[in-house]
């Protein structure tokens, strides 16, 4: 199922619905919704060549006309390669010419660090704030959406992996639709009175949730700020209302503290969907004491992209069952579309309570990795996706995460992968070994921590290295703090022990 008929269909039933707003203000309603994609849809195919298949980039802050990008490539029947506008224009271009994108959608404050690296595979830059963006939705709107089947192509998700190189995860229709579906099914219900809020970026989790609203002909609201601001968001909501968003548990525990602070109770709030992090049993108990019944929490990955397990919001709130407390503390049971289970390293199911990696099966599973037969070979197995993630179900198939197998840090709801922040700071000529682990921190979940060893004979220091890393990627990556050692705890085969990196850092220990 191509998502351009879901828009087609709520277009024709509720044509003067109200479905594009920048803040409270209105843009658009689901007739010129679907007629600026329509018409963008053609120009794409007439000007630059677009077609079926063909991958096209959207390198964008949050605004309205990321959504009328992200339909447009799917009216022709192309593929969308969401890349975080947070990110490095470095991390940017070799996204894009991995996904050997025909052309980028930026915003002003994208395009003009991406210009000026941009791969040579590139052949069209379109500011969808300027004057070619605007005359493409002036151009002949081609009639129909292409026909997309369930195993086809629709949208490239890179995600970082531990080889220090970002993986582009190849997400089909089928996997959209039975993401869809099962979110009415098992995280929310959704009505044409409501509203998706883009608070978080939509590159990740808040755009891909636009689906279940497009259907049920919902409002999509972006903020002024084109971000997370909670007390904008307070402010917005009881004028909007009947408002869902999706948000990092460090957005959360924002919101909550503003809320407290203004003697707000989250009026026009509907849902709050968090994920992407560890959320602190005080910190969700306090959410729910403060703003009331409104938080479901979700468990997926890009491999799986919002898909594994689910706690409804009554599981959420819940005070009263005898095993509350471990409930509250979980990720929820298996999504309707997906089997799960605990399993050892050779695969085979652990019992109720034991320790394992998380497996997945089902119709959300990811296709496998873009141009990367390997590493989807070691990901998907007999069926199965093996997650990194590290976890026990209990006889009611509740699931906990524990310690992840891989290394990934989670700081504010994004994904760093310490092997990425090492190899740039190895660049740096001063800098002879260094390791990355993470940090336990209350507002952030977790903070990025470099162990470095100089060069014999040479100085450097922390603000030579968070100069070099400011160049060359994402400043929500770089470290946040360094420790500087004389050498890096082994093992017999020459292998770096970041347990005991981050028993120093639990015990205080190490320069400051």
């Amino acid at each position: 199922m191509n998502p351009a008929q879901w828009l087609v269909r709520t277009a024709l039933l509720t044509p003067q619905a109200p479905a594009l707003f920048k803040g409270a203000r209105l843009e658009a309603d689901y007739a010129e919704f679907l007629h600026r994609v329509a018409a963008l849809a053609g120009g794409l195919r007439a000007q630059y060549g677009i077609s079926k298949g063909d991958r096209v980039a959207v390198f964008m802050s949050n605004c309205t006309e990321y959504l009328e990008a992200l339909y447009a490539i799917w009216f022709i029947g192309a593929v969308a390669v969401p890349i975080n506008a947070k990110l490095h224009a470095k991390e940017a271009a070799w996204i894009i010419a991995d996904a050997q994108a025909e052309l980028v959608f930026v915003t002003r404050n994208t395009g003009a660090g991406l210009q000026e690296v941009a791969p040579a595979c590139l052949k069209n830059l379109l500011d969808v704030q300027g004057r070619r963006f605007a005359q493409l939705r002036q151009q002949t709107p081609q009639p129909a959406p292409e026909v997309i089947g369930a195993d086809e192509l629709l949208w490239l998700f890179y995600t970082s992996g531990t080889t220090g190189r970002p993986k582009g995860v190849m997400i089909t229709a089928g996997n959209i639709t039975a993401m869809s579906l099962a979110y009415f099914s098992d995280v929310d219900e959704v009505h044409a009175q409501d509203a998706i809020l883009y608070a978080a970026p939509m590159s990740h989790g808040a755009g891909i949730y636009n689906f279940m609203h497009v259907i049920k002909s919902a409002r999509h609201v972006v903020p002024e700020s084109q971000g997370f601001d909670a007390e904008e968001i307070l402010q917005l909501a009881p004028r909007i209302g009947h408002i869902s968003m999706f948000a990092a548990p460090t957005m959360v525990k924002r919101l909550v503290a503003q809320a407290r602070a203004s003697g707000s109770l989250g009026e026009g709030i509907k849902t709050i969907t968090y994920a992407g992090g560890p959320m602190y049993m005080a910190d969700i108990m306090e959410a729910v004491e403060v703003l009331g019944d409104k938080f479901v929490q979700v468990y997926g990955q890009g491999e799986c992209p919002m898909g594994i397990t689910a706690l409804r919001r009554e599981f959420v709130s819940d005070r009263s069952h005898d095993n509350w407390k471990a409930r509250l503390g979980s990720v929820g049971v298996a999504q309707s579309p997906v089997l799960v289970r605990i399993a050892d390293a050779a695969g085979a199911t652990l019992p109720f309570g034991e320790i394992g990696e998380i497996l997945v099966s089902g119709s959300i599973v990811m296709r496998g990795y873009w141009q990367n037969p390997q590493a989807t070979a070691k990901t998907i197995r007999e069926g199965w996706l093996w997650t990194g993630d590290m976890g026990a179900m209990d006889a009611d198939g509740f699931v906990t995460l524990h310690d992840r197998s891989k290394d990934m840090i989670i700081s504010g709801g994004s994904n760093i992968y310490p092997r990425e922040v090492e190899e740039v700071l190895l660049e740096h000529e001063h800098v002879a070994e260094v390791a990355v682990v993470g940090r336990p921190e209350a507002d952030w979940g977790e903070v990025v921590v470099a162990f470095v060893v100089p060069v014999a004979g040479q100085a450097v220091t922390r603000a030579e290295l968070d100069a070099h890393c400011i160049a060359q990627i994402a400043r929500f990556k770089r470290p946040k703090d360094y420790r500087f050692v004389a050498e890096l705890p082994k093992n017999n085969y020459g292998k770096i022990l970041k347990t005991k990196l981050r028993t120093i850092l639990e015990n205080g220990e190490g320069d400051e």
